[in-house]
């Protein structure tokens, strides 16, 4: 089968679209054919070396399609089933190894390209709003990143709790884009002259002087003191990802300073922890999107063999909503506007 390997820690320009062995799965195992498979930054995390692995690495962990082959000891699952998943190595490949407790079942009225779209950003957005920091009617939240696959789907979640969203986007496409999913006020950041300084003295102004309740941060390096600065009387910093880097460490004297508030840095796994928790959250994620009560966005498209070009355009912020590689033939959308 055709996969993409990282032979080396590096740039985009180490994936390689290359043949490697067709897998077979072992006990507890489901051998998937890949309908579709998720971009994220997790994913450049892996590649760069960050996160480290071992190399040659087929990159991917998140995607969707339809079951093939059964390994021994698996209950509940058949050939022919079409599951989605967040946490299967190598997924960006024609086929991939699922373990059986970590495939979850896709609704007939939900297409396996959104299934994929939803599944890791939109479990994520689902903890983020109603575990990390439960989101209560009233309350102000900072959404970074808000025209990104989470930001557009933790906007949607927010504001179905009755909170009130301040996104901060880069261009004025993307404030457009996260109106659309519910952020009563957007904030550009690219025009502020200095973020750190700026944008707490705007997040204030539109608070009433008060602050958030809750900054959800997926940007890092360059927004956590602006995040921190932006929050309320003991609110909560939720850092949950470093799309620009990773935040150094803090002096804990700060959050005392800050007007005792409280940092965390959650991962999807620790809200997943059980089958049950998994299939809980999923199921009512999958079920909002077959009701239409959330949008997925899915903001470009690329052949697998274009894996690198994925990449590029994801950690240089072209991209809206989320980022699929289609292992079938012809080509991808690219990313849209």
């Amino acid at each position: 089968m055709r996969a993409i390997v990282a032979r080396e820690a590096g740039g985009p320009d180490v994936l390689e679209h290359r043949e490697v062995p067709d897998p077979s799965p072992g006990p507890g195992e489901v051998l998937v054919r890949v309908a579709a498979a998720g971009v994220n930054f997790i994913d450049t995390y892996r590649r760069s070396g960050v996160y480290p692995v071992d190399y040659p690495h087929v990159v991917g962990s998140e995607g969707a399609g339809v079951v093939e082959e059964l390994g021994t000891g698996v209950d509940g699952l058949a050939v022919g089933d079409r599951v989605v998943w967040t946490e299967a190595p190598g997924s960006y490949a024609e086929r991939v190894v699922v373990a059986a407790e970590q495939a979850v079942g896709v609704p007939d009225d939900v297409e396996l390209a959104t299934a994929a779209a939803v599944a890791l950003q939109g479990l994520t957005a689902h903890y983020l709003a109603t575990s990390t920091y439960p989101v209560r009617a009233g309350d102000d939240v900072l959404v970074h990143a808000g025209a990104g696959g989470v930001g557009l789907l933790l906007t949607q979640l927010v504001v179905a709790r009755g909170g009130r969203v301040i996104s901060t986007v880069s261009t004025p496409e993307k404030a457009e884009l996260s109106r659309a999913a519910g952020a009563e006020h957007t904030i550009q950041y690219t025009a502020l002259g200095d973020l750190t300084a700026d944008l707490p003295e705007v997040v204030r102004g539109l608070t009433g002087g008060a602050g958030v309740a809750v900054a959800y941060d997926s940007v890092g390096k360059d927004t956590f003191d602006a995040s921190l600065a932006s929050l309320r009387r003991r609110g909560m910093l939720v850092l949950f990802g470093g799309s620009s880097g990773q935040v150094p460490p803090v002096d804990l004297q700060r959050l005392n300073a800050a007007g005792s508030v409280f940092v965390t840095r959650p991962k999807l796994g620790d809200y997943t922890a059980t089958r049950a928790e998994l299939a809980e959250r999923a199921a009512e994620v999958l079920g909002l999107v077959g009701s239409g009560d959330l949008d997925v966005r899915i903001g470009a498209t690329y052949p697998l063999a274009e894996a690198a070009s994925a990449h590029r355009a994801l950690e240089g912020r072209a991209t809206t909503g989320k980022v699929l590689l289609l292992p079938g033939t012809g080509p991808g959308t690219g990313p849209v506007a």
